[in-house]
């Protein structure tokens, strides 16, 4: 908050024509010294206000303060302490100016402090000589710092419009950036895109699924160019409760950037996809979308599921309904079989075919004496015969159940 301006303190406060006149006499010097004063003390200031933006600035500060003396003159006018329209307006605008600029509030405001002490320190050493008494000074006092204070609230106040502005207008870009990154629009429009989002693209990225609580504590993990698209997310309503981020990565190689992510999201329910090409995202988020829509890897939704070691169960679920009658098709020849012995002899033809007939590591995996194999495979022969050595079949029957069921 602001002084409350003096000018109720002191109703009958006015400036005389003489003071007014000598004060009005150095403003021009007095700007200068005020904005070489911000130059010197505020680092964010030392190039923006150089040269001509220096100049422009510097009558600025002139005319707001001949703004001031002009209300401080009058008898019975407007209160000096709160500046006219035009002044705030212009203010605000400043402060406007300076967050496109990049600068900071807090270089703004300590702008705003060292003009005042030093338009304060000259116009009262002016106002003494020219006659002042020191409690006509001390009422002064106040109404310049009170004006001083709604110049800099407005200033402040247009610094917090334009971030709150181009933040709402940037998200908007970004969000766009991720629709059309996911969309599969062209890459020109991609690049449009992303040029208009004013985001520097990373050479890859990689789509990481997790739930919506924990998307805060990872976001502030990963890099700050990562999307995270909220609004129109193909297929993301396939399970509720998830968000999905597009991780930028930093670093070479990717194969350690990629590790890294995982180390980042160890304790998140993730489910990571591979790392592709920026342009080429959408298909990293297809394979998580996948991997997290299958449940692979545990019951439930497991703790960051890398998709990269589950590509042979991401083959063979890719069409559940195909495996499943492939499956039907390969166990036809047991189905007439008691159900006990028919998934003895499923598990036996199972193991067989990915120990590659070795029955030393068929017993093994099974818990099971080599002899029973052999009495188990003598009893598959029978039923497939020369299937079991019919490499089209060997390659279904694999496909089929290579994966427990």
């Amino acid at each position: 908050m602001g002084r409350q301006p003096a000018k109720a303190d002191h109703p009958d406060f006015q400036l005389s024509a003489a003071i007014t006149a000598a004060l009005r006499a150095q403003l021009p010097a007095l700007a200068e010294q005020t904005v070489a004063a911000v130059i010197a003390e505020v680092p964010s200031y030392t190039d923006a206000w150089s040269g001509p933006m220096g100049a422009a600035i510097s009558d600025a500060v002139e005319l707001a303060l001949g703004g001031f003396l002009t209300l401080a003159g009058r008898s019975g006018g407007p209160d000096p302490g709160r500046p006219a329209a035009e002044a705030a307006e212009a203010a605000y605008a400043l402060g406007r100016g300076e967050a496109r600029g990049g600068r900071s509030m807090e270089a703004l405001l300590a702008a705003y402090r060292i003009g005042a002490r030093v338009a304060w320190r000259d116009m009262a050493r002016t106002s003494v000589a020219a006659g002042l008494s020191a409690e006509q000074l001390a009422a002064f006092a106040e109404l310049v710092f009170a004006y001083i204070d709604e110049l800099s609230a407005s200033s402040a106040a247009g610094h917090t419009d334009e971030l709150e502005t181009t933040g709402r207008v940037r998200r908007r870009y970004l969000e766009r950036l991720a629709q059309v990154l996911l969309g599969g629009a062209p890459a020109d429009a991609v690049m449009a895109a992303a040029e208009r989002a004013d985001w520097p693209a990373p050479e890859v990225l990689t789509a990481v699924l997790l739930p919506e609580k924990q998307l805060r504590a990872a976001l502030r993990k990963v890099d700050a160019r990562s999307l995270q698209p909220s609004e129109d997310v193909p297929g993301l309503d396939a399970i509720p409760g998830f968000a999905l981020v597009l991780v930028a990565h930093t670093g070479k190689p990717v194969s350690s950037s990629r590790s890294r992510l995982l180390g980042v999201l160890d304790g998140h329910d993730a489910v990571v996809g591979p790392t592709r090409p920026w342009l080429d995202v959408g298909a990293s988020y297809r394979r998580a979308l996948r991997v997290a829509q299958m449940r692979v890897g545990a019951a439930g939704r497991p703790t960051t599921i890398d998709t990269e070691d589950h590509l042979a169960q991401i083959v063979l679920g890719a069409d559940a309904d195909a495996l499943a009658d492939l499956r039907a098709r390969v166990l036809e020849p047991l189905a007439d079989l008691r159900p006990s012995a028919a998934e003895k002899l499923t598990e036996t033809l199972r193991a067989w075919l990915l120990h590659q007939g070795r029955r030393d590591e068929i017993a093994a995996d099974l818990f099971i004496h080599g002899q029973t194999v052999r009495y188990r495979m003598g009893q598959l022969r029978e039923v497939y015969g020369e299937q079991l050595d019919d490499p089209d079949f060997v390659l279904e029957a694999t496909i089929a159940l290579g994966v427990a069921q």
